[in-house]
């Protein structure tokens, strides 16, 4: 018999160790069991199969490792091997455990207590007999096969599903849903589900029902039964979500790929309700267009490009339905929108606004930088950078006296003068200006728009006239008579082209000039005019052939006293001719013989020539004595025609002007002056005489076709006669 207070002991110990370890399981098995072994206790609650270790059963020191217990690996259940005696051992403390290899605890300790209970089975002396009648009943705990239940199922609930039974007596039972789910049981084992079921949130359930007895112990394993959840088409397609538009370059070719639609559809996959087609919605084709801008593939959603063509730029919205059932009667749909951006390429090749720039003049001294011209162009993309031209000058300025300055996002280029121009090397430059784009161009190559013509003509540099003196100064007596030559205004350069002469500001009106000479004369009498005055009148000169180039000078008049006694008249001596080139001979001017009257005069006479620098630069007059001079050339060739040399001559206080009409011809080797012969009185000239030999030659030609044609007439009569007509020629 065990002392109390090792039983004390034993319980306090116990009791603290189950505050510590798991909750203990409880069993009482009857003593000398006469059934089967092994005989089945209780199920450990040991964790999932996942875990992997090996189950190990210990006791008290004197249960021994082939003691009456043990623990079925698969099943979980702790098992009795042999018949155990309340009188020989009441109870067994046992610990179930689970562990690695290496004695590495995964699970446990579980505490199990073991009771033995108490049967009669001691003799006190009296004996009784007994009768048990035992039966045998059928096993009604079977496993169930898989329902299946529609979902959304439209009926009252709770809804009968399903019956299980135990064939004993005080059952209980237990229903546990894997995953969790609307299910129950009743006592009378009645399964039941208590709402709809949607199989796109579970489409399986595993149920296990367990039969208990009054204490929850199973009596045996539960029963399972698998719930599917059966299809319905509740769900309409869900189209995915586009976050940016699809970008296809424009021309691209017809079945380029633009995108692939791939809606889903909740509803069982590979069932009907989840069988999608397409339909492309719009775009619709355009009126009179032959074909459609897209194509869609109905079945997998692929969208391509058609024939009708595209232009850059465009926006355009796909609309799209997606139906389940295979698009058949009572399927259900959604519309896709998938937007579509066309985007430009570069396959405009710039092109000048005009292609043929009018002929533009510059003056042979224009300073380099000076714009020529400015050139438009215009490309027909849409996108910046393919916008972007380069300008060249591909012919006609091989010397690089031209050149081209354009901003770099600019459309258009101007043309500027870099070197000077010259007339004598090129009156003229033919530039041809191309225009590119900088970007890569795709398609066809530039055309004939992407050139320019640019026409330069040079003008020739012409410097105005220049005479032949800045300012000119004549002295005149205030008693000049209207007529006189005063002086010839010339140009500097004899060879430059013709001058035509003009008067400015002459308010008196005393002058007046030749327009082509250059003579200057006393247009009418001086009257007003007073000895000491100087009258200053403008000449200007233009040239015959460009008349704006012009220049001028200023003349000056000054007026001298009328002599008191004598007043010399200013008629031309007789006329002398020199010779040019210049010889050594000249013209004899005397003063006292020009008018008898002067012969008596007292004191020498002095020459001077006039005050016109022309005249002093072209002669020279020398004093030979008191009464005469000597006028030679000045320089070695002088112009050949009739010179008038203003001379003026001094004597007693008295001054007076002669004007010497010399002839400046050439010579022959005698010194005789060669004269140009003009035309012949009488004589044809060269028109008449090339009319006079075309009237004779026609004339001749008249003649000889009115000949010919008298001769073939009378032929062809001689002809038309019988041949009895015709006279035998006598040979003699």
């Amino acid at each position: 018999m065990v002392p109390a207070w090792l039983l004390l002991l034993f319980l306090s110990v116990a009791q603290v160790f189950a505050k510590v370890q798991s909750a203990e399981l409880y069993v009482e098995v009857p003593e000398n069991y006469g059934g089967n072994f092994p005989l089945y206790l209780i199920k450990l609650p040991l964790p999932p199969e996942e875990t992997e270790g090996e189950i190990v059963l210990s006791g008290t020191h004197d249960v021994a490792a082939e003691g009456p217990f043990a623990v079925d690996p698969e099943s979980g259940f702790l098992l009795m091997t042999r018949a155990l005696d309340r009188e020989e051992r009441a109870e067994y403390w046992l610990k179930v455990t689970l562990e690695t290899e290496d004695g590495r605890v995964l699970w446990g300790p579980q505490p199990v207590l073991v009771c033995v209970k108490d049967e009669n089975d001691q003799a006190s002396g009296h004996q009784a007999t007994a009768t048990i009648d035992v039966s045998i009943v059928e096993n009604t705990w079977v496993p169930l096969d898989p329902i299946h239940l529609a979902e959304n199922l439209k009926v009252p609930y709770p809804h009968h599903i399903a019956q299980v039974h135990w064939s004993g007596r005080d059952v209980r039972y237990h229903l546990e849903s894997r995953p969790p789910g609307p299910f129950d049981v009743d006592a009378e084992g009645t399964l039941y589900v208590t709402e709809e079921l949607d199989r796109e949130a579970q489409a399986e359930y595993l149920l296990q029902v367990q039969a208990q007895n009054t204490r929850g112990e199973d009596y045996t394993e539960p029963l399972e039964l698998r719930v599917v959840v059966a299809d319905e088409n509740d769900n309409a397609p869900v189209c995915p979500l586009s976050d940016s538009p699809v970008s296809i370059p424009e021309l691209s070719p017809p079945g380029t790929e633009v995108t692939t639609l791939s809606a889903e559809d909740m509803d069982a996959p590979g069932s009907p309700n989840s069988h999608i087609v397409y339909q492309l919605l719009s775009p619709e084709p355009e009126e009179g267009a032959d074909g459609r801008a897209f194509e869609l593939d109905f079945t997998s959603g692929s969208v391509t490009l058609g024939d009708a063509p595209l232009r850059a730029a465009q926006n355009i919205l796909l609309r799209v339905m997606a139906a389940d059932r295979g698009g058949a009667e009572g399927s259900l749909s959604s519309t896709c929108e998938v937007a579509v951006t066309i985007t430009d390429i570069n396959d405009h090749a710039p092109e000048f606004t005009i292609s043929q720039i009018e002929p533009v003049s510059l003056p042979e001294d224009a300073e380099p930088g000076t714009l020529v011209a400015t050139l438009m162009a215009t490309d027909a993309d849409l996108e910046p950078a393919f916008r972007l031209m380069d300008f060249a000058i591909e012919a006609g300025d091989v010397a690089g006296t031209f050149g081209l300055d354009w901003e770099p996002d600019s459309s258009h280029v101007e043309l500027r003068l870099l070197k000077n121009l010259s007339y004598e090397a090129a009156s003229s430059h033919k530039l041809v200006v191309v225009v590119r784009s900088v970007a890569e161009l795709v398609g066809p190559g530039p055309g004939p728009g992407a050139t320019a013509t640019v026409t330069v003509l040079v003008e020739k540099l012409v410097p105005p006239p220049k005479l032949d003196q800045e300012s000119y100064e004549a002295i005149v007596p205030v008693s000049t008579p209207a007529g006189s030559l005063l002086l010839t205004i010339q140009p500097s350069d004899p060879i430059s082209s013709p001058l035509r002469f003009s008067l400015v500001n002459d308010s008196e009106g005393w002058l007046c000039i030749k327009e082509v000479s250059g003579e200057v004369h006393i247009a009418r009498p001086l009257q007003g005019a007073q000895p000491g005055d100087m009258y200053t009148v403008l000449v200007e000169a233009r040239y015959e052939d460009e008349p704006t180039l012009s220049t001028s000078a200023t003349l000056v008049i000054r007026f001298l006293k009328s002599p008191s006694a004598w007043a010399p008249t200013l008629n031309p001596v007789p006329t002398r001719h020199l010779c040019t080139p210049r010889q050594d001979h000249g013209v004899v001017i005397s003063g006292p013989g020009e008018d008898p009257d002067l012969a008596g005069g007292h004191g020498p006479y002095s020459f001077a020539l006039g005050p016109n620098p022309t005249v002093r630069r072209d002669w020279h007059l020398q004093a030979l004595n008191g009464s005469h001079a000597y006028l030679t050339l000045a320089l070695h060739w002088v112009e050949p025609r009739e010179h008038v040399v203003p001379v003026v001559v001094s004597h007693d206080a008295r001054t007076w002007q002669l004007l010497i009409r010399v002839i400046v011809c050439r010579c022959n080797v005698e010194g005789q002056c060669v004269r140009k012969v003009g035309r012949m009185k009488g004589m044809p000239t060269k028109l008449s005489a090339v009319g006079i030999l075309v009237g004779t030659l026609m004339a001749i030609g008249i003649f000889l076709i009115f000949i010919f044609t008298h001769l073939t007439l009378a032929r062809k009569k001689d002809l038309d006669q019988p041949v009895e007509s015709v006279p035998l020629k006598v040979a003699v």
